[in-house]
């Protein structure tokens, strides 16, 4: 019987929080043959999956078709008017959310991962103690991979009460749409949440601190994106100051000025705050253990391999800082798995992390922008190929956009690629692949691209980059 005891709660892998990072850090354990546990608070996936990318995605593919519906008299459909209605497409982006949350629990099992529900807290001496509602166990571990994920950052002036102020996850869960929102921050949550309350009729006000809408990105694609929206009657402030927001019986009072110093004062029914997230450290144990965190966002101190000052505790993630991107969280959850198990030979690409946004027009990159690639005194060439140039993308209707490569002309490598248009979060995992193998734009372009399809813009861009576009 104590035999028994000890195998369900000695491990040679916890990992706490079921998150991309997490799970699939239990998965590379369990395949690897160590003994592996994940446990989890809530539902498996973490806020991506559940609260976060997935539903996010199945309803911006619902706004993207009422959209469509909306310009369908061109293709020669036409009829007397219909409904969008936000309620079934919420319904309908939970059922997907939950569709691969079961998924995630089965994979764990096919792995032979021990799922532990209840909330995880580290007590030191490679011990976790987990509580479920209550009822506390005590399991131990050899490595511990910390991947609590991060939450929703409120501010002093925009507090977040998922009544009247959304966070992503209160503007996922209204089966309703308003007639009124305002969204403070125009980065990819932001402007992918106003993409979709518009598409189902909401009056959307868009307020940016920074100069201009998805400040990350290269400026053309900021500009671009920008255009499309004010097309769709979105108002768009950007190096705007919110200076106060108050919950009214009806609704939310929100005061700011714009980038001329004047004072506005809308009443809206809901406020959505897009300002960023801050990670899940608090409270985990971190103390105990001995764990270290950044000076700055109180992040846990990573290396390159994902270790943590104290032996035998790792952090991926969210909460390991560097890009908040579930994927860039996999790739680390691997790289932590395999260094644990020995094998591991290599580190994550930071400067080769995809960024995608998935509003309409999407927008992808990676690498620098044109600005950071000439601050940085490289000699560049810029190609930038139009989708108005691509067959496919003409036939289809969304000729919006561009594809541009920035490439070094001393090696002939991609710097940078920047693309907005259709299927663009697709497309950019060509540009990945060939920064990773250290492609030149020439060898881009002499892999055949077939015709017609989107994928033959890419080449172009890239012949674009050598000053030699063959369809603009």
């Amino acid at each position: 019987m104590a035999g028994d005891r000890q195998s369900k709660t000695d491990f040679d892998v916890v990992v706490v929080g079921g998150g991309p990072g997490g799970y699939v850090a239990a998965i590379r354990a369990g395949q690897l043959g160590l003994r592996t546990a994940c446990i989890e608070a809530d539902k498996l996936g973490g806020v991506c999956l559940n609260i976060g990318c997935i539903p996010t995605k199945a309803l911006l593919s619902s706004a993207l078709m009422v959209n469509e519906l909306k310009h369908a008299g061109g293709h020669g459909i036409t009829f007397d008017g219909f409904t969008a209605d936000l309620g079934p497409a919420q319904k309908r982006s939970r059922s997907v959310a939950a569709k691969l949350s079961n998924g995630v629990s089965f994979l764990l099992r096919k792995n032979k991962v021990a799922h532990i529900e209840g909330y995880g807290r580290l007590l030191g001496g490679g011990r976790v103690e987990v509580d479920n509602n209550g009822e506390k166990q005590v399991i131990s571990a050899r490595d511990i991979i910390i991947a609590t994920g991060s939450r929703p950052r409120s501010l002093p002036f925009l507090q977040i009460d998922e009544e009247r102020i959304w966070s992503s996850t209160g503007a996922l869960f209204q089966d309703e749409a308003p007639e009124t929102l305002v969204v403070v921050g125009a980065g990819a949550v932001g402007m992918e949440f106003a993409d979709i309350y518009n598409a189902y009729g909401t009056k959307v006000t868009v307020i940016e601190a920074l100069d201009r809408v998805l400040p990350l990105e290269d400026k053309d694609c900021s500009r671009t994106v920008a255009t499309a929206f004010k097309k769709r009657k979105m108002d768009i402030f950007t190096s705007a100051r919110v200076e106060s927001t108050e919950v009214v019986d009806d609704g939310v009072v929100i005061s700011f000025t714009d980038k001329r110093g004047k004072a506005h004062r809308l009443e809206v029914d809901y406020v959505l705050s897009a300002v960023g997230r801050i990670p899940n450290t608090e409270d985990i144990g971190l103390e105990a253990a001995g764990v270290k965190v950044t000076e700055r966002g109180n992040f846990v101190a990573v290396d390159e391999a994902m270790r943590t000052n104290v032996p035998g505790i790792w952090a991926v993630g969210d909460c390991a800082g560097q890009q908040l991107l579930a994927h860039k969280g996999m790739h680390e959850g691997v790289v932590a798995a395999e260094h644990i198990a020995g094998v591991g030979h290599h580190t994550v690409d930071y400067a080769n992390v995809p960024n995608c946004t998935y509003c309409h027009p999407e927008v992808a990159s990676v690498g620098l922008t044109e600005d950071q690639a000439r601050e940085k005194g490289l000699d560049i060439e810029v190609g930038k190929f139009p989708w108005a140039g691509n067959g496919r993308a003409l036939a289809a209707g969304d000729s919006t956009g561009f594809v541009k490569v920035i490439r070094d002309k001393r090696y002939s490598e991609v710097v940078g690629a920047h693309i907005v248009g259709p299927h663009a979060t697709e497309l950019i995992a060509e540009f990945v692949m060939a920064r990773h193998l250290e492609s030149t734009v020439e060898e881009i372009d002499l892999a055949m691209h077939p015709h017609p399809t989107l994928s033959e813009a890419v080449a172009e861009g890239a012949l674009g980059a050598l000053g030699r576009p063959l369809h603009i």
